[in-house]
């Protein structure tokens, strides 16, 4: 799927690739684990092995079931990742023999609970990007520096379609029957896929209106976005680059409940002092939508299935944003921390204007 950028800059040429050397990844945990409890709290460095292939991995080793074993995100298969694992205590001795070429536990501590999905802040990233000229080192400078201020779209990453790109195409005909699948899990999964293509594509949607208003007099708006005078001068008026839209789902930022918003200069100054973000529909039952102007964008992208919606953050704020250019390696060294549910590389693919190669 093509998609608009929040960056004005034309593209810029680097090489990237996930592997272990040039991805890393380390957890942000929600909360302090106490170090007492009954669940052994293992911090685990992994390297091209998914999520799911390291929990398959203990599992068997211990004799255990999948499910016994807490985590709370998933994280890149082609990365040299660090997360935390959770287990009954019981299992300790055990792990003590553990060895795996892909696998190293680097710390261990105790909780009184077991990870679940989503008990997660945030994730530090370190990424190495290749090939960079000098020239294209200060244009990612700048990059850096704009999203830094003002933040970024919170796209899917590719990651979330497949390796063919079209896990959502799949999820579309499960969601509205055409097509079984008896596995649940594969089920959700796939699913969450075709909310998730809705949801880009909705984004970019709103990209392209941040865009428009940013290149053309209100006179030509009119026509072009179908809105009245009164309304395209509010939005021209605003300060940052993502336009809220009348009837915008808004939510505190980084986690909050859900408002709509009302077009008050305060509900502006709190979005541009970062208090709240705006939010988009993941289709589907039991979830609060937009209205007035903002669903009559949305309502393009909206679908009846089988399966519970949500919002999610349309704008994320990346901070610790750092870089450095190595001009003798011809290589740019980035390290920045993101929520959860946000891809590093959405924000590489703003910096760099068009599509990574997964």
């Amino acid at each position: 799927m093509d998609r608009f950028y929040s960056l004005g800059h034309s593209s810029i040429d680097f090489h990237f690739k996930q592997t272990p050397r040039d991805f890393v990844v380390e957890e942000i945990p929600l909360y302090e684990f106490s170090g007492e409890g009954e669940h052994l709290i293992m911090f685990v460095r992994k390297k091209n092995l998914s999520t799911a292939e390291l929990v398959g991995i203990l599992a068997r080793y211990l004799g255990i079931k999948n499910k016994e074993i807490g985590y709370a995100g998933l994280k890149d298969k082609h990365a040299m990742t660090k997360q935390y694992i959770s287990l009954h205590k019981k299992h300790e001795e055990a792990l003590e023999r553990f060895e795996h070429e892909s696998v190293k536990i680097i710390s261990k501590t105790y909780h009184n609970n077991k990870i679940r999905l989503g008990h997660l802040k945030g994730n530090r990233f370190y990424i190495k990007l290749k090939k960079v000229n000098p020239t294209n080192a200060i244009k990612i400078d700048e990059a850096l520096k704009n999203i830094s201020d003002l933040g970024m779209p919170n796209f899917f990453g590719y990651q979330r379609f497949g390796n063919d790109g079209d896990n959502h195409i799949q999820g579309e005909k499960i969601a509205k029957g055409e097509k079984r699948e008896r596995n649940p899990r594969i089920r959700k999964f796939l699913i969450s896929a075709y909310q998730s293509h809705l949801f880009n594509m909705w984004l970019s949607r709103r990209l392209e209106i941040n865009t428009l208003i940013l290149n053309f007099e209100p006179k030509e708006l009119e026509t072009l976005l179908n809105m009245p005078m009164e309304v395209i001068k509010k939005l021209k008026s605003q300060k940052h680059p993502f336009k809220l839209i009348s009837g915008d789902i808004m939510e505190h930022y980084p986690h909050g409940r859900l408002f709509d918003y009302d077009g008050t200069d305060d509900d502006l100054n709190r979005f541009n002092d970062r208090d709240i973000s705006v939010t988009g529909l993941l289709c589907g039952k039991k979830v609060k939508i937009s209205s007035n102007t903002a669903r009559e964008i949305e309502k393009d992208f909206d679908d009846e299935i089988n399966a519970d919606g949500a919002r999610r953050y349309g704008w994320v704020y990346p901070t610790e944003v750092e870089g450095r250019f190595n001009q003798v390696e011809a290589q740019y060294e980035l390290n920045f921390t993101l929520p959860k549910g946000s891809y590093a590389t959405v924000l590489i693919e703003e910096i760099a204007k068009r599509k990574l190669l997964s």
